[in-house]
């Protein structure tokens, strides 16, 4: 018996990648409609938010107070943002008092405290509606 034959089935190139952009659309919808399905509730926005709140608020890996508030743009719509930077002893606030029901998240960075002078600090966001 020959290995190969005129006789064998073969996919023609154009069906095969008709039904791979298909699949692809498939997966892709089921993606969409899987993320809009899950709850409100179960999102963190404080923690979705505070990577570009970090982004506004430094230059070259050092926040400056004094930019603090600029960082409060990269808010969520239709929520309220706060964001507080602290150093041992020094303590930055921008926007309002967050309430205690507030979503928040915390990451460790560089503060400018003087010119010349950095330390090791806190950023902190808080999300609520």
């Amino acid at each position: 018996m020959r290995r190969w034959s005129p006789d064998r089935g073969q996919t023609e190139p154009l069906v095969a990648l008709v039904a791979v952009f298909a699949v692809a659309v498939g997966l892709a919808t089921y993606a969409g409609t899987l993320s809009s399905a899950l709850p409100e509730a179960e999102r963190n926005h404080a923690r979705d938010v505070l990577p570009e709140v970090e982004a506004a608020a430094t230059t070259n890996g050092v926040v400056d107070p004094a930019t603090l508030r600029s960082a409060l743009a990269a808010g969520p719509d239709g929520r309220s943002l706060a964001v507080t930077l602290s150093t041992a002893g020094e303590r930055w606030h921008a926007g309002p008092e967050a309430p205690p029901d507030a979503e928040t998240a915390a990451t460790t960075l560089s503060v400018r405290v003087a010119p010349g002078a950095v330390r090791p600090g806190r950023l902190q966001v808080a999300v609520w509606r």
